[in-house]
């Protein structure tokens, strides 16, 4: 079996996620290549946007959300994404059991003695006038029924585990400020998410593992276990395997993909890329280090955005005022310390509207 070594593996991430080259391609059909994008830093999905499509303009992502083409929705790993409308009703009921059960490993003790379906219950009738709502709003008005209970714990079973919600714009428009405000799914999108099969045989389990490995693959099922927060999808790999190929990793393990999936040379040159804050082209593995050092690895969970240079995590970056500022986690070549100035500078006068194209790299 073919042996694929990290740097292998990370250009053919690089390729599926479209930070090889800039794509060409709508932005709906962008967020649906990427399975969503992880999105509960507001501000950061457009940023990820911009590294990934040539001419992205942030106004075409707003008018998707807007216009109800594109949610902001708790869904893999219980975390906010910004996910197409039509994956959302999809693939919702699948993430159903994971999201309660995530929230209750918080709030077990919180939530003892509550019936989880009468909580739900109540939350539908007080959001069934069709207003959005924050958390405090929603457990303010369930407080006499349980007024013992922790608000929070309440509210985050509702919006998280419970009840498909979509958060309202002006949440997550372009440098926007606005509080959560939530509806129902099928308030906002005019229809419920779609249900299980009832007869166990998991077509939505397929669909997520096909539209995974499309956008991440190669990889192990921990890998999609790792991006999706379900239980690695057992009994849809089965089924999708006589369509897949298998290779090995460095650690031996049992890599997975779609036979006609991109794979580009390992020595493929790769251009410096600036990423978000907790983007998925290294939170989607369990095994990051295609992308990134384990002595790095917690950058990734820190929210601390990221430089891939030569295809990997080398630097950190941020805003301060008008200037982008990059500190390198390694020592950079004059020709790399040259083209992450000057992606700096374009990320910069994405980021000002063109008003500023400062940018400050740091001596390591």
């Amino acid at each position: 079996m073919t042996v694929l070594d990290a740097r292998a593996l990370g250009r053919a991430t690089l390729a599926r996620q479209l930070l090889l080259d800039r794509a060409d391609m709508p932005v709906l059909d962008a967020v649906a290549h990427l399975c969503g994008l992880q999105a509960q830093e507001p501000q950061e999905p457009f940023v990820g946007l911009w590294s990934r499509l040539r001419g992205f303009a942030p106004g075409s992502l707003d008018d998707l959300v807007v216009g109800r083409q594109a949610v902001r929705t708790h869904l893999m790993r219980r975390t906010v994404h910004l996910v197409t409308a039509e994956d959302t009703l999809a693939w919702r009921a699948r993430h159903d059991a994971m999201l309660r059960q995530r929230v209750l490993g918080v709030y077990r003790s919180d939530l003892a003695g509550i019936d989880l379906d009468e909580l739900a219950a109540a939350g539908r009738a007080v959001l069934a006038d069709g207003e959005p709502r924050s958390m405090a709003e929603l457990t303010r008005a369930l407080a006499d029924r349980w007024p013992a209970a922790a608000p929070r714990a309440l509210g985050e079973m509702l919006i998280a585990g419970l009840v498909p919600m979509a958060q309202m714009p002006p949440r997550g428009l372009w440098r926007t400020r606005a509080g959560v405000r939530n509806l129902p799914l099928a308030t906002w999108l005019g229809r419920d998410p779609d249900p299980l099969t009832p007869d166990g045989s998991d077509p939505v389990g397929q669909a997520l593992a096909r539209r995974y490995l499309a956008a991440f693959g190669p990889a192990a099922t921990a890998d999609l276990r790792a991006w999706s927060g379900l239980a690695g999808l057992p009994a849809a790999i089965a089924a999708l395997r006589p369509e897949l190929v298998s290779f090995r990793d460095e650690r031996g393990r049992e890599l997975l993909d779609l036979p006609d999936a991109p794979r580009p040379a390992a020595d493929t040159p790769a251009p410096v890329r600036f990423l978000p804050a907790f983007d998925n082209a290294i939170l989607g593995y369990d095994d990051r280090t295609r992308l990134i050092d384990d002595a790095h690895r917690g950058l990734s969970v820190a929210g601390e955005r990221v430089a891939l240079v030569d295809g990997r995590v080398a630097a950190t970056w941020t805003v301060r005022e008008d200037t982008v500022v990059v500190t390198p986690l390694r020592r950079f070549s004059r020709a790399e310390r040259e083209e992450v100035a000057e992606e700096g500078r374009r990320m910069a006068a994405f980021l000002s509207d063109k008003a500023s194209e400062r940018v400050r790299v740091e001596s390591l």
